[in-house]
């Protein structure tokens, strides 16, 4: 809480009308103040400078990225099988930013290879085949 004392200052008396200075005075107990701060909404100073910018994602926001992303993998799926033969393969979609995923180092040989290969159409249509 002392690392983020403006913004619980902030959010203390925009939410709720109450001055952190009470606490001080003992006129808010510490039970109340701990209340107070456990339900701050997400949206709140606090609570975004503790957890980041991971708190300014919901459930809805992470569902709606999956499904994006899961429409862009079926579309470029249905482009590969579809493409001409000889035409390149178009590009595999780039996920969207989640908060909190930067750049992940891989481990070694978790990545594709100079070996790999886009699968050929008769390879992906023997798969969905």
């Amino acid at each position: 809480m002392e690392e983020h004392a403006e913004a619980l200052e902030a959010d203390l008396l925009r939410y709720y009308g109450v001055d952190l200075l009470d606490w001080h005075r003992e006129t808010l107990s510490s039970r109340r103040l701990s209340v107070l701060v456990r339900h701050l909404p997400p949206d709140s100073a606090f609570v975004r400078a503790r957890e980041g910018e991971a708190a300014e994602w919901g459930l809805t926001d992470h569902l709606l990225a999956a499904v994006v992303d899961h429409l862009a993998i079926a579309n470029w799926m249905y482009a590969s099988v579809n493409r001409d033969e000889y035409a390149d393969p178009p590009e595999a979609p780039v996920p969207v930013p989640r908060p909190g995923a930067g750049a992940v180092d891989m481990p070694e040989g978790a990545g594709p290879s100079a070996t790999d290969h886009a699968p050929t159409a008769a390879e992906l249509a023997r798969f969905f085949g």
